[in-house]
Order: C-alpha cells, then structure tokens, then sequence
C-alpha cells in the first residue's frame, strides 16, 4: 500500500523552550479548530474488529516543528502574509481556565507583541514550508 501524497499540510510550531506538558497541551488545543474548519482534513469514523466504534481522526499526518522564539515570531509574520489558516497559543493561555478567558487573552494583545508558544497552520505544502522554514522537526 502506497501512501498518498496529500496536496495540504498540517504543522505544529512549537517553542523549544516548553516543557512537555505544555508542548502536548499546545499541540491538542492548536490542531482541535482544523475539523471545524476544514471538515476535508478529517477522515471516517473508525470500528474496531468487534463494531466498537470510534471518533474520526485527521486523514493526513499532522507534523511537529519546533523553534525559538524569533523563529515563531518569523514563522507567524509568514504566515500572515500568505493569509494562510493558523491557531494561535500564548503564553498567557497558561494562566487561563476555560475558553472565554482564553479568547480574552489573545485580543487584550497587539499581533506584533504576542507571546506565542505555538502556531499550528494548515495551508498548500509549499507554503507551510516556506512559511516553517528556519524551524526543525520535533525529535
């Protein structure tokens, strides 16, 4: 079975700097908008061999960067300009308990003053790589 080649990406840039709590708390929060948003990305529910069934999942593989602050800063201003879709973290959402409060944190903040500790992006291969570029894959 060959794997398909999808023509879209699905990335995760995360501060190297994070603990790995938070690097797993940042990736779930940054990808759960894209099947909303998206509904292509996501595939068919699943069933085990006893007709359980379970929740779909992404169809194509979701992949993690990770880079310093100035790479995210970079990374971020790229991917404005190429208006692609994106999530945001801060490092304010550390101190939030729900998602109101969350939204709140993002708007008090000026694009370019924003902490970020993760961006997840969904875009045209070539242009999530150009936009990635400087980052390196999570080991």
């Amino acid at each position: 079975m060959t794997t398909p080649r999808f023509d879209t990406k699905i990335a995760v840039l995360l501060r190297d700097d994070l603990e790995t709590w938070q690097r797993l708390n940042v990736t779930a929060f940054l990808v759960s908008g894209l099947g909303s948003q998206f509904p292509e990305v996501i595939g068919e529910p699943y069933e085990d061999a006893d007709q359980v069934g379970y929740l779909p999942m992404f169809r194509q593989p979701v992949l993690i960067f990770e880079g310093t602050k100035e790479t995210l800063r970079t990374a971020h201003t790229r991917v404005l300009a190429r208006a692609l879709p994106r999530a945001v973290f801060t490092r304010d959402l550390f101190a939030t308990g729900h998602d109101e409060a969350n939204r709140a944190a993002v708007r008090a903040v000026g694009t370019a003053d924003l902490d970020l500790v993760g961006l997840a992006v969904h875009g045209p291969r070539n242009a999530v790589d150009k936009a990635l570029k400087g980052a390196r894959m999570h080991p």
